[in-house]
């Protein structure tokens, strides 16, 4: 794959595909370079994934975010992103940190926080810990060579702690990424006119009872754009 080629791994997890479509979408529209937008999809991974599921994990892609080094030959840089967000502007953006903080193993936003809430989409108890919500936006350096750790072996077996901390790295090994590029709705409030990628990590305006949510309304408008297809009688209706 040619390097000006940005690769993107999205979570994904069939209770909520809608979101990774539109999540995807919203890059690709956006994205001065091309972009390989890959799911990480529990169907996809049986020969390198076999850890059981956690009673703990809210959705399907918890652990195998992890993978994202081995699948990427531990080679270049990769994004990985939740699936139940939405890039408002070009994602090439993002990588101007890789001058700003230099050979660091990933670069994450370092949320410090309690969640508001208990319960969270489809019933899901909203779990406390520390680093929470790090892994859900991950600038990938694959090459680093503190990320060859990150085996399908480990992945597999690791705590959970060992993985959403980072523990396989030092604090000095982990970059910071500007909190824009990880907005958490609803647990944040007022939000700044530019911020870079909305996260509904309590729950997304596709579910009825967050539908109101804030930037709902563009997530259904680009949601629209991803499901339009241009018909027939549209088509004579433009040459009248």
């Amino acid at each position: 794959m040619h390097d000006s080629v940005v690769k993107i791994f999205i979570g994904y997890d069939p209770v909520e595909s809608v979101a990774w479509h539109t999540m995807a979408h919203s890059i690709y529209e956006r994205s001065s370079r091309p972009v390989a937008i890959v799911p990480v999809n529990l169907a996809n991974l049986r020969d390198v994934y076999t850890r059981a599921r956690d009673p703990k994990q809210s959705n399907e892609f918890s652990f195998t975010r992890f993978l994202v080094p081995h699948l990427s030959n531990y080679q270049g840089l990769a994004l990985f992103f939740d699936c139940d967000m939405l890039l408002r502007t070009d994602v090439c953006e993002i990588f101007d940190v890789v001058e700003e903080q230099p050979d660091k193993a990933v670069y994450v936003v370092k949320h410090d926080y309690d969640p508001k809430c208990e319960i969270k989409y489809l019933n899901t108890v909203q779990h406390k810990y520390p680093r929470k919500n790090w892994s859900s936006v991950v600038l990938w350096n694959c090459g680093h060579e503190k990320n060859r750790a990150v085996t399908p072996d480990f992945v597999n077996t690791a705590s959970p702690m060992e993985l959403h901390r980072f523990l396989w790295l030092d604090d000095a090994d982990i970059g910071e990424l500007n909190v824009r590029w990880n907005w958490l709705v609803g647990e944040y409030d007022e939000p700044p006119a530019d911020v870079k990628n909305v996260h509904w990590t309590i729950g997304g305006p596709y579910f009825t009872e967050y539908s109101k949510v804030d930037f709902s309304d563009e997530w259904r408008a680009e949601n629209a754009k991803m499901t339009f297809c241009l018909q027939r009688d549209q088509v004579a209706a433009a040459k009248k």
